[in-house]
């Protein structure tokens, strides 16, 4: 088994819910970190749903949280595991300029 460590970075100017990381087939992944950055004056809020696809369901993670002008905010306070197939999927409430900070362990 091979363990990396990586990050991805997401810009956001759209309300259309987007997947914004896919775990790869036959991996898993631990997140240890989501930071949420508002990069306008404006207060949106994020939603972050995951498509857990081993149940065939999607489940909301995270349902509103609003977000403060020109403002980062870390939205883990624990890792969190997902599974090979899974997707985490986030909303935001306005086409203002977020960016979303992921860090993670994928173990394939």
């Amino acid at each position: 088994m091979a363990n990396v460590y990586k990050y991805k970075g997401i810009t956001f100017a759209t309300v259309s819910e987007t997947s914004i990381l896919t775990v790869p087939t036959d991996s898993t992944i631990i997140i240890k970190s989501i930071m949420v950055t508002n990069n306008t004056g404006n207060t949106p809020t994020v939603r972050l749903d995951i498509n857990d696809s081993s149940a065939s369901e999607e489940y909301t993670f995270i349902h509103s949280k609003s977000l403060t002008a020109n403002n980062s905010e870390e939205f883990l306070s624990k890792p969190l595991v997902l599974e090979s197939g899974d997707i985490l999927k986030a909303t935001i409430s306005s086409t203002d300029s977020i960016h979303i900070n992921i860090s993670y362990l994928e173990i394939s």
